[in-house]
């Protein structure tokens, strides 16, 4: 079978590692549970900040946040070499800017994900992964964004959604912790 996968905020946890940093950043200290409740992709408002001044801090931030020690959930990395072991093929599919895909790609072995370069596509806005995914002919795919998995529906792929905050209102099926990803894997091709 064919599984793919979003990373940021579907296989590791960006936002959250941002939260953090923007705390240390702008020398504020604002409650994790202000985090856990927000309704949009965007963490700028729980710091007081414009969107335009979101936008230009998430911007100054991006090679911080991407190339760190932005954790991977626990779990992901268990599920993706499990997959492949079995035989499975593994897309990952990441609207983040082009110029940031080979150092992504590199970042991802180090981290030890199971990739290979003909299977890693980058660089596209979020309403072009339905193209790539339906090209493809992925049998799964996991991601955090509403506005991309709304995309999916309808069509052949198993659209399944990374639990966030911002995400409930989707009835999809979900995970929320990747340790249970098989059971619902398996649930769905029964």
């Amino acid at each position: 079978m064919k599984f793919g996968f979003d990373i940021d905020d579907t296989l590791i946890n960006l936002r959250e590692y941002a939260f953090h940093y923007y705390q240390k950043q702008l020398e504020q200290h604002v409650d994790i549970a202000i985090f856990h409740a927000l309704t949009r992709v965007e963490i700028h408002e729980a710091f007081g900040l414009t969107n335009e001044e979101g936008k230009n801090m998430w911007n100054r931030s991006l090679t911080f946040l991407y190339f760190t020690d932005c954790p991977v959930y626990p779990g992901a990395l268990d599920l993706l070499r499990h997959l492949q072991s079995e035989g499975h093929e593994i897309y990952y599919i990441t609207s983040r800017p082009s110029e940031y895909t080979e150092k992504t790609f590199s970042w991802m072995i180090q981290q030890g994900f199971p990739i290979v370069r003909e299977n890693f596509f980058c660089g596209m806005k979020d309403s072009e992964k339905v193209d790539i995914i339906n090209n493809l002919q992925l049998d799964y795919y996991f991601d955090d964004k509403p506005a991309v998995l709304n995309t999916l529906l309808g069509e052949s792929v198993k659209v399944i959604v990374k639990d966030q905050s911002y995400n409930r209102n989707l009835n999809l099926p979900r995970v929320r912790h990747w340790s249970e990803s098989s059971e619902l894997i398996n649930s769905r091709m029964r």
